[in-house]
């Protein structure tokens, strides 16, 4: 008979479809065995060389080195990438992949925000893991869907975006030059806050991408170049620095030291990104459209350039004129002095 039951209660299918080509296999349930067998026989009769494709179980860690292998080596930062997800592996226990559960995988993300993770971190690795099982479904290197597609990422309070009044820019400049022994911070800066661009796109300019009224971006968050226009005063005093100075160097640090020390107080994480969001922020404030911000910022997503939305001036005066007030103003009149 093809299938048998074993002493321990598991059923074992044995069945030869065509001459020479035998299969064996044990499973839990009679259901399971019986599709096998139907499948075996089916098979074989419309293609004589198949055989079943043997069980996926790999560990997660090795999926990760097939990714990183296939796709990883792609990225900018692949390495730093393989070397995050190998870590994730561990702090799953490294399970056989294809026994992955949505349930497994909350469990550990509990435990990194129990022991003080960023949630914006924690959604991050979740990305990151789910990239691994996308890509190597998509390059039919795994047969089984992602297991982690259900998790949703957890919802986060969305950040005030701050930017420098003219005062606090003023500062700024004003304990650059003061104290700041680097000479490129101060020109970085200034880059930043003329044309919106993030501190390393800023950092990595040449003088042959600076020519013509514009400033050139290649080595950009979105893989994209994208040039934006400036003052002529200020192309010139880039090139005059090239002259000088030389090349920018890595001055971050030094432009961090010159923040702190002028007091000024910003959210986590915005400390040279303030003088993007300055940029954006009075751009919008004189009347800037949305959809040339989104173009000179490079964001590949209208809804992250709409963060700035708010601060267009037709926007603060509706909420003046369409607001509710506007039709009880008589009230004012009534109320005690």
């Amino acid at each position: 008979m093809a299938i048998t039951q074993l002493p321990d209660g598991r059923w074992k299918v044995d069945v030869e479809p065509i001459k020479g080509k035998r299969f064996r296999k044990t499973f839990k349930t009679k259901g399971e065995a019986q599709r096998f067998e139907a499948t075996c026989r089916a098979k074989c009769i419309h293609t004589p060389d198949w055989s079943p494709k043997p069980k996926d179980r790999r560990r997660l860690s090795e999926l990760i080195t097939r990714w990183a292998a296939l796709h990883g080596h792609t990225l900018a930062d692949g390495d730093a990438r393989r070397r995050l997800l190998m870590d994730m592996a561990k702090g799953l226990g490294d399970p056989v992949a294809i026994r992955m559960t949505g349930d497994v995988y909350a469990d550990y993300r509990a435990r990194l925000l129990e022991a003080g993770n960023n949630p914006k971190t924690v959604n991050n690795r979740l990305g990151y893991l789910r990239s691994v099982f996308n890509v190597l479904y998509q390059l039919g290197d795994i047969d089984y869907a992602n297991p982690l597609a259900r998790v949703r990422p957890l919802r986060l309070q969305e950040k005030e975006l701050t930017y420098l009044t003219d005062e606090q820019v003023d500062l700024l400049f004003e304990v650059i030059h003061n104290r700041c022994k680097v000479p490129h911070v101060a020109m970085v800066a200034m880059i930043c806050l003329a044309t919106g661009a993030r501190w390393g796109e800023a950092q990595a300019l040449t003088p042959e991408r600076v020519r013509s009224g514009m400033v050139s971006y290649v080595n950009t968050k979105g893989k994209r170049v994208r040039s934006i226009p400036v003052d002529p005063v200020l192309e010139e005093r880039i090139r005059d620095h090239f002259k000088r100075h030389g090349l920018f160097s890595n001055c971050l640090n030094s432009f961090h030291k010159s923040l702190t020390a002028t007091g000024i107080v910003l959210p986590p994480g915005q400390s040279s990104h303030v003088l993007r969001h300055t940029f954006a922020s009075r751009f919008v404030m004189n009347g800037g459209n949305i959809l040339t911000l989104q173009k000179i910022l490079g964001h590949t997503s209208l809804a992250m350039t709409m963060r700035y939305a708010h601060l267009a001036p037709e926007h603060l005066r509706d909420a003046v004129r369409l607001g509710p007030v506007a039709d009880f103003r008589q009230f004012f009149d009534t109320w005690p002095a």
